[in-house]
Parts: structure tokens; sequence; C-alpha cells
């Protein structure tokens, strides 16, 4: 059970950390479902992957939401994990440290 509240605390943190950009400043989506759903992606993934370190097989099923319209691509040589839904949104979130975990780029 503290196992499990642990992890959920982990992905929340990761995810709301994620939210600004590089320079601190907040990200602004325009009201674009599929960019927040390509951003979900590539920060839950790289969290799931290279912080909670489990198996591609197991985070692409933890990651799976419905409808299915985000994809993702890892690179574990850089720690990076690139998303996309439809065709024209994309995000990328990279591990940083044990610390930090994952980033939006």
């Amino acid at each position: 059970m503290k196992t499990s509240i642990a992890a959920m605390v982990l992905a929340a943190s990761v995810f709301l950390a994620g939210c600004a950009d590089r320079d601190g400043e907040a990200r602004s989506y325009a009201n674009s479902d599929l960019q927040l759903t390509s951003n979900y992606a590539a920060a839950e993934v790289c969290s799931c992957m290279f912080v909670m370190e489990q198996e591609e097989d197991f985070c692409r099923a933890w990651t799976r939401a419905n409808p299915a319209v985000a994809t993702f691509r890892v690179d574990r040589e850089k720690k990076r994990v690139e998303a996309s839904a439809g065709m024209l949104w994309g995000a990328t979130a990279r591990f940083v440290d044990e610390r930090t975990g994952c980033v939006l780029e």
C-alpha cells in the first residue's frame, strides 16, 4: 500500500515539474488536448522507464489511454522519450538525474 502511494506521489510530482519550460516559465497549450496528450505520454513513459526503472512493455501498458492517440519512441542511450499525437503535436522528455527525474524539453 505504501509503495503504490509513493509511486503515485512520485509520478504526480514528476508530471507537475514538467509543466514549466527550461526558463521556469509556465507552458501554454492553447487548448490543444493532443498537445497535452503527447506531453503526458512523454513525461509518464520517461518517468516509468528511467525513474521507476520498469520495462518498456510495462510502461506502455501503464501509460495507455483510451482512445490511444499518442505513440512514443524510446532512446535508452540518451534516456529520452519522444511522443506524438496525430501528425502535428509532439513532445520530448528526458531523464536528468535521480533527484530531478524526467523533464519536458
